[in-house]
């Protein structure tokens, strides 16, 4: 199939880092325009490697990495919990989109604050700790109550402590486990907010609408779309998530969750360089979905419309909410993703429901 020489035609390999149900609704949108994908996990079983071609091993394995690299034509990734040195291997080999550096800010909570501040967005008020001391001297700046995070590898309300009044300092550090940690004021918000911005290899960007998250136990439980929020603050939101992108060289896709406080103000809180669970209604409701728009910017082909045709509710099902498959398929409004998990453990991600309301046409 002829193309742009710096175009990867449909045809070619997409190589996903990571099997979870991102990689697979990835694959399955890459099957959508003709490209074949391979997944790199150590899960044999993963939602990902139920859809595609596989190689099993853990994501350090220098020697597997290499050998993935030679079968694809390009590399991205569904998680931000794997080793930015693994994709720094892959790199040598083929091209990695969004590119190593980029994960690395990602999964560092003082270096992506630091970057949202150097390009000019709000932030909540943050120290860096490192130990107990630094922990006391840390609430002593931003007083009570104030959140303990772990610098890195907390999703989900993990590695996460709230320092109320009352907590004993010592006690909050033990549970964290004396890791790398910062400590965010606590905000009054009035919702938490999220928009996901598409980059092309040519610079082209496109936003979709700015979602409006809720969550239960920590855990993103629905989204909807659009977020009722002032035209200019969500203006203001994608301008933000535009400017990252640009800023950070990215090509792909970039979610950036931020607080819309009670004064009416955008705090970034942060940010993923891959499709988002906040995107999940856009499947459903938008004429290009945020995971055919991920295969769109990695392959250098043009962007898709980000239009929404429909109100959308998207929700999670966690746990045994997965059990409610078959009375969400006899909603007529309703569009069930269901993601390949064998077992429905509390908290973990079965799949998801996008109720739509048709927008009016005028």
């Amino acid at each position: 199939m002829s193309a742009d020489p710096g175009v990867i035609a449909p045809g070619s390999t997409i190589g996903i880092i990571g099997g979870g149900q991102l990689g697979r609704m990835t694959a399955l949108a890459a099957a959508r325009l003709g490209y074949r994908c391979h997944i790199f996990c150590p899960d044999e079983d993963a939602p990902a490697v139920q859809v595609a071609q596989a190689t099993i091993a853990a994501f350090d394995d220098a020697r597997a990495l290499v050998e993935f690299a030679a079968a694809v034509d390009v590399v991205t990734f569904e998680f931000e919990n794997i080793p930015a040195a693994s994709l720094r291997i892959l790199a040598d080999h083929v091209a990695v989109r969004p590119d190593w550096p980029i994960l690395e800010t990602a999964q560092d909570r003082r270096a992506e604050k630091t970057f949202f501040q150097s390009i000019g967005s709000a932030v909540a008020d943050w120290q860096p700790v490192d130990d107990a001391d630094g922990l006391a001297h840390a609430v002593d700046r931003l007083g009570r109550p104030s959140v303990l995070k772990t610098a890195r590898l907390g999703y989900d309300g993990k590695g996460q402590v709230k320092i109320a009044p009352g907590i004993d300092l010592a006690e909050a550090w033990a549970e964290i486990q004396g890791q790398e940690c910062i400590l965010e004021s606590f905000i009054d918000f009035e919702r938490e907010i999220s928009v996901i911005v598409a980059r092309g290899t040519d610079g082209a960007t496109a936003c979709f609408d700015v979602v409006e998250n809720r969550h239960r136990n920590h855990i993103l439980d629905v989204t909807m779309a659009p977020a009722q929020i002032d035209p200019r603050l969500a203006g203001q939101a994608a301008a933000i998530a535009t400017r990252a992108a640009v800023a950070l060289n990215l090509i792909g896709l970039l979610a950036v969750e931020m607080f819309v406080t009670a004064d009416g103000r955008l705090l970034v809180n942060e940010m993923a360089p891959r499709p988002h669970n906040s995107g999940h209604w856009t499947m459903d409701a938008c004429l290009t979905d945020q995971f055919e728009q991920l295969v769109r910017a990695i392959c250098g082909l043009p962007l898709g419309s980000p239009e929404r045709h429909s109100d959308a509710v998207m929700t999670n099902l966690i746990g045994p909410d997965v059990d409610l498959w078959l009375p969400i398929l006899k909603e007529p409004e309703s569009h069930l993703h269901l993601y390949g998990k064998s077992v429905a453990r509390p908290g973990r991600k079965m799949g998801h429901v996008t109720r739509l309301t048709p927008r009016p046409r005028i």
